[in-house]
């Protein structure tokens, strides 16, 4: 059966994603690749790239390079790296990811999800961009250096994964982010810094966990609602103006060694405690149990 060229449209609008078989559909029609480019949301997952043998391999980079980088194609709506598919750079096979990326990025992507496994420099230009809205990186095995020019005044949401940055440059980062609401800081590093200084009147929800205990952390956010800590306890200056917060959640883990509880910094647990005394919702849970005599909170051994 012959597609007319308003079914074919309609069929590629139904794709949301640049899938397994988006992919293999595109080898087998020159009419169908050329449609592919009024697709808004790209995923590319290395997972699915273990299943093709070496030709189709490289038909599948060419596709990739073609689709992002031609002009005149629709602006992105997200754009997705998944699976670790920088890891698939070798001697018989040369992914461009950082030209993927600055690609998406030109075509004004509005959310970025990436996992670049021991990738190497992320692109200066990632952290330039106006039109992205939702940010989120995985970099394990790369240092970032952030540039000293900041621009991501639209960006909304920032999760940083398992990455390292260098020096101070989190810190301008974060402070460039003027429209900033939603931050995560999980398993990353902070090195030759002594200070994560997380400054942002516009920061509604926090979560921090740190696998580098070297740094001191400083939080200024007047507008947070939502705190999550979940971590070995590092120096923390003592935190004011959060008196909007509505929702904390503490796990802070104690060094042991043969079962034996090792030196806590008592101060910034201190500090870290205080600084929620204007938490709503343990004097909710305490209106809502007016026959409640005693209440005892209990860290795990």
């Amino acid at each position: 059966m012959k597609l007319t060229r308003h079914r074919v449209n309609q069929r590629v609008a139904d794709l949301k994603t640049v899938s397994k078989k988006a992919v293999r559909t595109s080898i087998i029609s020159t009419k169908w690749r050329n449609l592919f480019a009024s697709i808004s949301i790209i995923e590319f997952d290395g997972y699915l790239l273990r299943s093709l043998t070496d030709r189709n391999i490289d038909i599948f980079k060419n596709f990739a390079d073609r689709l992002l980088k031609f002009p005149d194609q629709v602006s992105l709506d997200c754009f997705r790296l998944n699976d670790g598919i920088s890891s698939w750079n070798d001697g018989d096979h040369d992914f461009d990811v950082s030209a993927w990326i600055c690609a998406a990025l030109c075509r004004g992507v509005k959310e970025i999800d990436l996992r670049l496994h021991n990738f190497g420099d992320v692109p200066p230009v990632l952290f330039t961009c106006q039109s992205l809205v939702n940010l989120a990186l995985d970099a394990v095995g790369s240092k970032i250096e952030v540039p000293s020019y900041v621009c991501l005044g639209n960006l909304k949401t920032f999760y940083l994964r398992k990455s390292e940055f260098v020096g101070d440059s989190i810190n301008r980062l974060i402070l460039n982010c003027h429209a900033l609401e939603d931050l995560a800081f999980i398993d990353c590093v902070v090195a030759n810094a002594s200070e994560l200084n997380i400054q942002s009147p516009s920061l509604k929800k926090l979560t921090l966990s740190f696998i580098s205990l070297d740094h001191v952390v400083v939080i200024n956010a007047p507008n947070l609602v939502y705190f999550r800590y979940d971590s070995e306890i590092v120096g923390v200056h003592p935190l004011s103006n959060m008196k909007s917060l509505e929702k904390a959640e503490l796990r802070i883990w104690f060094e042991s060694s043969d079962y034996e509880i090792q030196y806590c910094d008592e101060t910034s647990a201190a500090h870290l405690i205080q600084g929620i005394c204007h938490v709503r919702c343990l004097v909710e849970f305490l209106h809502c149990a007016p026959n409640l005599k005693k209440l005892i909170l209990k860290h795990p051994v």
